[in-house]
C-alpha cells in the first residue's frame, strides 16, 4: 500500500513539474507591423551580450550571420515591397547579414527554414543591400529588432545589439497606386453598406 501511494505521489509530482519549461538562453520573438497595404513580420532569436565582445569576435566581421540566434531569422512581406531600395516580391525569406565595422550587407535568402547560417547558400539570395552602422550611446544587452513606421507607406526595420544599430528602409508601392486601392475599397464598402 505504501509503495502504491509513493508511486502515485511521485507520478503526480513529475507531471506537475513537466508543465514548466526553462527559459531559452536566446528567446524567440516575433514582431509585426501593418503599414499602408502590407504587413511586415520578423521571427528571430534574441541572444544576449552576457559580457562578451560581440561584433568582430562572437559575430566575426565579413562572415554571414543569421541576424539572431538558433534557427535563421525569418522575414515575411504580405505584398511586394521596396526593401533598402530594391524590390522584393511578397513571401517569406531568411534574413542574414554580413557585418562590417562601418556598414552591413543585409541579405534576403530563399531558404528561410535553415538552422543558423551553417547551410547558407548565396545562390539562393533574392536581394542584397548595404546599410550604414550607427553607434548607440547605451548598450543594448539583448539583440532586438523593431519595425518603426516612418509614414503611411514606409517603415524602418531596425536591428540593435551591444553598441551597434542598423536601419533598413521598407516602402510599399507607389503612393498613387495605394490611394487607388484605398478608394476602391471605400467604394466596395459603400456598396455593401447600401445593400
Amino acid at each position: 500500500m505504501k509503495k502504491l501511494l509513493f508511486t502515485a505521489l511521485l507520478t503526480m509530482s513529475i507531471s506537475a513539474y513537466s508543465q514548466y519549461t526553462l527559459p531559452a538562453a536566446s528567446p524567440r520573438q516575433k514582431v509585426e507591423q501593418q503599414f499602408s497595404m502590407t504587413k511586415l513580420t520578423v521571427d528571430y532569436g534574441r541572444p544576449g551580450v552576457k559580457g562578451r565582445k560581440i561584433f568582430g569576435e562572437l559575430v566575426p566581421f565579413g562572415k554571414v550571420w543569421r541576424a539572431g540566434a538558433n534557427a535563421a531569422t525569418k522575414i515575411t512581406f504580405d505584398q511586394s515591397v521596396n526593401f533598402g531600395g530594391k524590390t522584393v516580391p511578397a513571401g517569406t525569406y531568411g534574413l542574414f547579414v554580413i557585418p562590417q565595422e562601418k556598414e552591413w550587407k543585409v541579405i534576403l535568402n530563399k531558404d528561410a527554414q535553415q538552422w543558423g547560417a551553417y547551410s547558407f547558400d548565396e545562390k539562393l539570395n533574392v536581394l542584397e543591400v548595404t546599410v550604414p552602422v550607427q553607434k548607440l550611446s547605451e548598450k543594448q544587452e539583448w539583440f532586438e529588432m523593431e519595425i518603426n513606421p516612418v509614414d503611411d507607406g514606409a517603415a524602418d526595420l531596425v536591428m540593435k545589439w551591444d553598441f551597434t544599430k542598423v536601419a533598413i528602409p521598407v516602402k510599399t508601392g507607389k503612393p498613387e497606386t495605394v490611394s487607388k486601392i484605398v478608394e476602391k475599397l471605400k467604394e466596395i464598402k459603400q456598396i455593401e453598406t447600401a445593400k
